[in-house]
């Protein structure tokens, strides 16, 4: 297989890891901790500040067009920490003027007041965590809020001045009925989002629900629900763009959109990936930061965990992992741009999936039915 051939930088972003919350929830495999003894939050905002200063060189000349606060919980951050933050990131690397900047926010009452201090540091959009607004559910799920409080954040949200928003639902609940997953869904619409993540809770290692399972619905249960919550969401104006994501038109996140069509992407913060396009050495590298929060914030500078450049035979694997997320998928051309590689490198297994009618013939794109088995498609680039 040939060596790479990078013409143009793809667009870059950063993410922001927070690995603290208040609990720990039992279906969750991210880094999170719960808070022991106080949130370090100046310590660790001078730690995300040096860890960036580091990665300075991976920047290359571009401007950021997203940045994502994720977690853990972020929104235990202070709006001033938070502002410090951005304030540090855009002093170091330039911002696009239409820069879309994320932060996940959990619904807990103690968090209520934060949203316009949250508005003000420069946060343009939020993604709250619902999950259901049932609050046996949420019981089930280990979530702090009710159902109550999860309506409250999101109608103050709105009131601070947040017109652009994700609401994050999980579907194939504990015991949940199809009415109840459907009701989930009309509740979220009626406060009018321009995105939702909407997924099927799943089983993970490293969590309590994988040592202790949780009887889950039946699979007639469970493609019931999908099927009847997709049309539902189809018919309010919020069209699937991804495995889980919905929006309306113009409101696609950004900053998921570069991961899936594989642009680059800084990592700062305990336990954050990167993925940057080296254009002068014609490479592609993944890397990686110290995990656990304690080691991180006594580092001292030395913050990356280890790193690893993508070969050339498993560029296909690792390009279409990302571009056959989306349903539209992305254009051929886009390979040869992010994926550095000549489109042949995808043969003979492209015609092999396009005749087995899993994949477009023109664009690199599942077809409905190659969609629904995704994870089987993408087997098929799997280099020996």
């Amino acid at each position: 297989m040939s060596d790479f051939h990078f013409q143009e930088l793809p667009p870059l972003s950063l993410y922001v890891h927070s690995p603290w919350c208040v609990r720990k929830c039992p279906y969750c495999d991210f880094n999170s901790h719960a808070v022991r003894d106080g949130l370090p939050e100046q310590e660790y905002v001078d730690a995300l500040l040096q860890d960036l200063e580091a990665d300075l060189d991976a920047v290359q000349g571009r401007a950021l067009t997203s940045i994502f606060f994720g977690g853990g919980t972020p929104s235990l951050f202070s709006a001033q920490a938070l502002e410090r933050i951005l304030q540090g990131v855009e002093a170091r690397v330039p911002f696009r003027k239409d820069i879309e900047i994320t932060l996940e926010a959990n619904p807990g009452t103690f968090e209520q007041d934060k949203f316009r201090g949250f508005r003000q540091a420069g946060i343009n959009r939020l993604s709250i965590g619902i999950q259901s607004f049932h609050d046996k559910q949420l019981q089930h799920l280990g979530r702090i809020h009710s159902g109550t409080e999860a309506r409250r954040a999101i109608d103050q949200a709105q009131a601070a001045g947040f017109d652009n928003f994700n609401l994050d639902l999980m579907h194939g609940l504990p015991d949940q009925t199809p009415e109840q997953a459907l009701e989930d869904l009309k509740v979220a619409l009626s406060h009018g989002p321009q995105h939702l993540s909407w997924y099927q809770l799943t089983i993970e290692p490293n969590t309590e629900f994988y040592s202790r399972p949780p009887q889950l619905p039946e699979d007639d249960i469970l493609w019931e629900i999908q099927e009847q919550g997709q049309a539902l969401l189809a018919a309010n104006g919020l069209h699937q763009y991804e495995v889980s994501a919905y929006a309306r038109p113009g409101r696609q996140a950004r900053h998921n959109l570069n991961y899936w069509e594989f642009g680059d992407y800084l990592g700062i913060g305990a336990g954050a990936h990167g993925k940057i396009t080296w254009q002068e050495r014609q490479e592609v590298v993944r890397s990686w930061k110290t995990r656990n929060p304690t080691h991180y914030l006594s580092r001292l500078g030395q913050y990356r965990a280890g790193s690893e450049a993508i070969q050339p035979a498993d560029m296909p694997f690792e390009f279409l992992m990302n571009a056959l997320r989306l349903t539209a998928g992305v254009d051929e051309d886009l390979y040869v741009q992010r994926g550095g590689l000549p489109l042949a490198t995808l043969e003979p297994t492209l015609s092999e999936t396009r005749q087995r009618g899993w994949m477009d013939h023109t664009r690199l794109q599942a077809t409905p039915q190659g969609f629904r088995y995704l994870n089987e498609v993408l087997a098929q680039f799997i280099s020996d």
